[in-house]
């Protein structure tokens, strides 16, 4: 472990890190983020979910900065007496939840296909690339509100707001598994003509075992870098649908709820319910997406 962790800070992809300060206040932000949103039991100031800690006397004050906001509120409330600060730290949690699962989803939906499709070559091939094709014609959020309507249809309505997050996950994954699919396929059919995979095939070795022992590993490097990139369209993607009413319920807002709520609100003067967890969404996307913008142009040895 000592040896990994020396390569590590003499290689060029730490360089390239550490000396993009960029870059380093874009991975401070995300850690913030997913640490601040991880152990929001423990940071938030209040619960959002728990009745006791919040009062209907206090709701729609203003940030602690203005005329009429109090300091326990930082932020301040929205309609139901919710500390806004608070939400935002809970909502966030939801938001990254859905965006890394349905980004671990689709990679591996992708990779499968991927890998099929290269190694396979022929008909498989043909069919497997035409199904992708046709998917990209149509943009990623109405595929996610097709299977997001589809899978909910077929769903008890008692059930929907229990089984929501996950159906979310599920509808962003199907609309975002094309891209890991067609730079995996591309991968796999160069190093299928290499001597390693041919002297398993030589051995006998079954197919499966070529694929994900030899194969998978030399054609990851790209995937890496498109999760890192999707991970933030997922985010998006997610706050979209919650601001369309097809996300997450109210009873578990993520960063996309708490925006839709506070929109009602605008126009009455109680921006901040709305912009604050605005400003946070645009914080964190912009973070993930220069984060793997610079692991995008570090991997790629072109470009060293």
């Amino acid at each position: 472990m000592r040896d990994f962790w020396r390569r590590f800070f003499d290689s060029d992809l730490w360089w390239s890190y550490k000396s993009s300060p960029l870059v380093v206040i874009a991975s401070i932000i995300t850690v913030v983020f997913i640490f601040s949103s991880v152990f929001a039991t423990y940071v938030a100031p209040y619960n959002p979910f728990d009745l006791a800690q919040f009062d209907l006397l206090d709701s729609l004050k203003p940030p602690a900065w203005m005329e009429g906001g109090e300091s326990r509120f930082f932020l301040g409330t929205d309609d139901q007496g919710r500390d806004v600060l608070s939400t935002i730290l809970y909502g966030s949690r939801v938001s990254l939840l859905v965006g890394f699962m349905s980004v671990i989803f689709a990679m591996i939906i992708g990779i499968i296909i991927g890998l099929i499709a290269g190694y396979s070559g022929g008909w498989v091939d043909a069919v497997l690339m035409r199904i992708a094709d046709v998917q990209l014609s149509f943009p990623a959020i109405l595929i996610a509100l097709l299977v997001d309507g589809v899978v909910r249809g077929l769903l008890p309505k008692s059930s929907h707001d229990e089984l929501a997050v996950y159906v979310l996950i599920i509808a962003i994954a199907l609309s975002f598994w094309v891209q890991y699919a067609r730079t995996v396929r591309s991968s796999t059919m160069i190093e299928r003509t290499k001597e390693y995979v041919q002297a398993a095939q030589v051995i006998g070795l079954p197919q499966p075992l070529i694929l994900f022992r030899h194969i998978l590993p030399n054609v990851m490097g790209p995937v890496l870098v498109i999760a890192t990139i999707q991970l933030a369209l997922a985010i998006i993607t997610e706050a979209t649908l919650s601001f369309l009413g097809v996300g997450v319920p109210p009873t578990s807002p993520s960063l996309g709820t708490l925006i839709r709520v506070g929109n009602d609100y605008l126009f009455s003067g109680e921006w901040w319910i709305t912009v604050f967890p605005g400003v946070a969404l645009v914080i964190l996307v912009l973070a993930v997406n220069i984060l793997g913008d610079w692991l995008r142009d570090a991997l790629n040895p072109k470009l060293r």
